[in-house]
């Protein structure tokens, strides 16, 4: 899961002190939900038990059940995908319901519900006054695959753009999107890179199968795919791709051994940290070869995952049915704490 991380600072002037004091009231006036971490918790497919955490930065207190709190005790809805925003309102993606969550992000308020056009929704970047949602449509159909483009004003979606099956991750870069093709119920193995001008597919990139993970950092795409596993008997190996958005060609190929499958990725400070199986990976975004150890080893699978300063968040969806923990490790792999949370927490957003 790749979460935007968002500051509001004060500008250096000569009104620095009056500027900073403006800025502390208005953060102040923000709401209770400005100064943490948003903790997605899916709950259970088709219980509709969905849920927001949040962790303080100033105690490390979590609160959790918020959104039925700020909202009348009304439930969140059925699986939730994904949490990104724009400006001052977020947008939770429902995969189970259909659905998508109009939110104010400091509040957790909602502020309206996109309930139409939306089939098997997955994630949702912005760009350009736009937000784009990749939908699998139906599971078992290959050819129905599209992003859907949501009007911020009226947040309708005002138009579908077909793309290959199996749509996962997307991101936005330099006037376009580019949407990493997990496959759906089947493998894929492409990134599409769609014109935000023209609402089309303008080329297609070939990666390792079955791409998890896709960020840009310093003007490269990075692509972790994890590889076809064993069970589907036709195991493939791993890979980490550097693309070059101006060409849109893979520039750098890292494999991974045959039965060694990276999870999940982000990108903080020059470096890059992965997840394979119970293990957290670093590299800087110049090395030439993969680590060969792990700088931790943590008792569980990640489920959720996200690197923000000198801190790792490591989701535990534990049995999936019940509530589950986050724990938070220091980048040198000291463990911080642990916090119980929600059903499946699988994601989690900077609100700073």
């Amino acid at each position: 899961m790749n979460f935007k991380k968002i500051t509001i600072a004060c500008v250096s002037s000569a009104l620095t002190m009056i500027s900073c004091t403006n800025d502390d009231a208005a953060e102040q006036s923000l709401g209770s939900y400005n100064k943490g971490v948003i903790v997605v918790n899916e709950g259970v497919f088709n219980k509709g038990n969905a849920e927001i955490s949040f962790l303080s930065n100033d105690t490390n207190m979590v609160s959790n059940q918020l959104f039925a709190t700020n909202n009348g005790g009304n439930l969140l809805g059925d699986v939730a995908q994904n949490f990104n925003v724009n400006g001052s309102t977020a947008y939770v993606v429902l995969n189970g319901s259909n659905t998508i969550q109009v939110l104010n992000r400091y509040t957790l308020k909602t502020l309206t519900t996109i309930t139409t056009d939306l089939i098997n929704p997955r994630y949702i970047t912005f760009a350009n006054g736009k937000g784009y949602v990749t939908n699998w449509g139906d599971g078992y159909v290959t050819t129905d695959d599209y992003v859907a483009v949501i009007n911020l004003t009226t947040n309708v979606v005002e138009a579908k753009i077909p793309v290959a099956e199996g749509p996962e991750n997307i991101i936005a870069y330099n006037n376009k999107l580019y949407v990493a093709h997990k496959g759906g119920y089947g493998t894929g193995n492409t990134v599409s890179v769609i014109d935000v001008a023209t609402a089309k597919v303008s080329t297609t990139i070939t990666v390792g199968d079955s791409p998890s993970a896709i960020e840009e950092d310093q003007g490269v795409i990075y692509v972790l795919s994890q590889g076809k596993l064993a069970w589907t008997k036709q195991e493939s190996a791993g890979k980490l791709q550097k693309i070059n958005p101006v060409t849109n060609t893979v520039t750098s190929t890292f494999d991974f051994e045959l039965a060694s499958h990276p999870g999940k990725m982000d990108i903080e400070s020059n470096k890059i940290y992965y997840t394979q199986g119970k293990d957290i990976f670093v590299m800087n975004t110049t090395a030439t070869v993969l680590p060969s150890t792990s700088i931790f080893s943590s008792t569980f699978s990640p489920y959720g995952f996200a690197v923000n300063g000198t801190n790792i968040y490591l989701g535990d969806a534990g049995d999936y049915a019940s509530n589950g923990k986050i724990a938070v490790y220091s980048t040198n792999g000291t463990l911080n704490f642990e916090k119980t949370v929600g059903i499946s927490p699988n994601g989690f957003f900077f609100n700073n």
